[in-house]
Formats: structure tokens, C-alpha cells, sequence
């Protein structure tokens, strides 16, 4: 079964979202220009950031976007590697930090 609940082609109509609120759909989209512009951190920098976030959040069009914009950005394959490993890890590191509750909770069970 080839069937898949994302459809390469809704990614190109991202900005009809703001078919049916059109002023805070403007507002979105100029923040988020905003955002990828040049400042403190270029913006081969925020394309790196963003497809890091993109594989945390499991978002197939976000990967496919900022795969997309890494390549054109000359980003090569290990640095797009280690950018997603650096998210593997801090995702990792997040549900095991959380482990520090359950053995409190445990203690104060067992006690």
C-alpha cells in the first residue's frame, strides 16, 4: 500500500492557509520571514536549525522544506547528519532527564 496521509503537493500550498483568515495568515507568513533573515545567526545557520526542529517535530513537509533549502544552501550531507544527530540527541536526552521523576516517584512509593 503506497497510500500516505501527507501529499508531497499540500506542502506547495502552505500559503493558501491563509484562505480563511487572511490577516493573521499575513502575520504568520511575515514573522516567519522575519525569522529566516540574516542577523545574528546567518541564515545557512537557521536552515540548519530548522531542519533540525523539523526531524524533532517528525514533520514530513518541514524535512522535505529544509532539506530542500540546506542543499541549496550548500549544506552537505554531514553537516545536515550531524545537525539531525544533535536533535537525536537532545530528544534522547529529554525522555531520560524525565527518568529522574520516575525514580523520585518510585523512591517515595517504595518508601
Amino acid at each position: 500500500m503506497s497510500d500516505s496521509y501527507y501529499n508531497k503537493e499540500d506542502l506547495g500550498k502552505f500559503g493558501e492557509i491563509s484562505e480563511w483568515q487572511p490577516e493573521l495568515g499575513k502575520k504568520f507568513f511575515d514573522y516567519y520571514a522575519s525569522v529566516f533573515k540574516e542577523g545574528s545567526l546567518s541564515a545557512r545557520e537557521k536552515a540548519l536549525i530548522a531542519l533540525a526542529v523539523a526531524h524533532t517535530i517528525q514533520c514530513p513537509y518541514c524535512i522535505d522544506a529544509y532539506t530542500k533549502d540546506s542543499v541549496k544552501r550548500g549544506i552537505e550531507e554531514e553537516e545536515m547528519m550531524e545537525a539531525l544527530h544533535v536533535a537525536g540527541a537532545i530528544r534522547g536526552g529529554a525522555s531520560l532527564v524525565h527518568g529522574v521523576q520516575m525514580m523520585n516517584k518510585a523512591k517515595e512509593l517504595l518508601m
